[in-house]
C-alpha cells in the first residue's frame, strides 16, 4: 500500500497528511494502479471512488481524472491569451503534463517542461493518459529532467510564457515560493512576458498567497491574482497569482482563449475570475 492509505472498516481510505484548522480530506481507495520509489519522493496512481484515477506524490493527491482539467487549463490558458504572442513556454514541475497538454492547444513554437522526477512523467503518461494525453507527445514539447531552480539559472531572456506548475510548498517545492526563484525566472522572460504560479488556498494558506503576491509585486509591474474552483484541493477554492512585463489581463477581453475542447474555460470564466471576493481582496492589501 502507499503512505497516507490506511484500513477503515473493510476499506481502504487515503488520508491527507495536513490537518488544516481540524479540517482533512479523506479518499476512498478502490485500487493502486502502480507505485514506485523515485530518487525523490515516493509516487503512485490511484483508483478512487468518486474522482476516477489520481497521481498521488508522498501521500498527497496532485490531480484527478474527474477534476484535473479546471486545475490545467486555469495556470495556463489565462496567461497564454493574455499574452498577444506566445511562441515559447516553459513549465516548472507539471510532471503530470496536463498543463503543457494544454499549453499545446495554442500556436505556440515550443513548449519546455522541466520536470525533477522522471518517474512522475512516466506514471502520468502510463496510467494517466486522461491528464496527460495519449499517443506520442507533441513535436513541440521537449522534456528537461531537472531541478527546475537550476535550470532558470542558466537560461535568459528565453520564454514568453512561463507556467511555475509545482505541488505545495513543502520540501523541494519549498524554493520555487520564495523571492530568489522569482528573480531568477523574471531574467528567463522576454520583453513583455509572463508568469504564473498556483499560490494556494486562500482559505487554508492565505500567508502563502499573500507572500506570494506582494514578492511578485516587488518585482513585476503588473501583478494579478485569480481563483478558481477545484473540488480535488482543499477548500475548493484555489489561486493563481500571474505577473507580467507587459499585458495587464484586465485590459483584455479574452478573445484570444482557445476554446478547443476545454472543459473550464471560457470567455466568462476570464471576465470573472479576476473578480476577487473581499477577504481576498484585504488579504492582498
Amino acid at each position: 500500500m502507499i503512505k497516507g492509505v490506511f484500513a477503515w472498516d473493510g476499506e481502504h481510505w487515503l488520508f491527507d497528511p495536513e490537518d488544516r484548522f481540524g479540517f482533512r480530506a479523506t479518499w476512498k481507495v478502490n485500487r493502486v494502479l502502480a507505485k514506485a520509489d523515485s530518487d525523490f519522493q515516493e509516487v503512485a496512481v490511484i483508483e478512487t471512488e468518486g474522482f476516477g484515477k489520481a497521481l498521488v506524490l508522498d501521500g498527497v493527491v496532485q490531480t484527478t481524472e474527474k477534476d484535473g482539467f479546471i486545475y490545467n487549463e486555469m495556470i495556463t490558458h489565462i496567461p497564454l491569451a493574455a499574452h498577444p504572442k506566445p511562441a515559447d513556454v516553459c513549465i516548472i514541475g507539471g510532471g503530470d503534463g496536463g498543463a503543457a497538454r494544454e499549453a499545446l492547444k495554442y500556436p505556440v513554437q515550443s513548449v519546455d517542461m522541466v520536470e525533477i522526477d522522471p518517474k512522475v512523467v512516466e506514471f502520468s503518461r502510463r496510467y494517466l493518459p486522461e491528464v496527460a494525453g495519449d499517443g506520442e507527445p507533441d513535436p513541440r514539447l521537449r522534456f528537461v529532467y531537472e531541478d527546475g531552480t537550476r535550470f532558470v539559472k542558466k537560461r535568459a531572456q528565453a520564454y514568453d510564457v512561463i507556467v511555475v506548475d509545482s505541488s505545495d510548498p513543502v520540501g523541494p517545492a519549498a524554493v520555487l515560493f520564495e523571492k530568489p526563484f522569482y528573480q531568477d525566472a523574471k531574467q528567463v522572460l522576454k520583453e513583455g512576458g509572463i508568469l504564473v504560479c498556483q499560490s494556494e488556498s486562500p482559505i487554508f494558506h492565505p500567508d502563502v498567497l499573500k507572500r506570494v503576491h506582494h514578492t511578485l509585486g516587488e518585482l513585476f509591474p503588473v501583478v494579478r491574482t485569480y481563483l478558481a474552483a477545484i473540488p480535488t484541493y482543499p477548500g475548493g477554492v484555489w489561486s493563481f497569482t500571474l505577473a507580467s512585463l507587459g499585458p495587464d489581463p484586465l485590459q483584455s477581453d479574452g478573445h484570444r482563449l482557445v476554446m478547443n475542447e476545454n472543459r473550464y474555460v471560457n470567455r466568462d470564466i476570464w471576465e470573472s475570475c479576476f473578480r476577487l471576493p473581499q477577504y481576498v481582496k484585504e488579504l492582498l492589501d
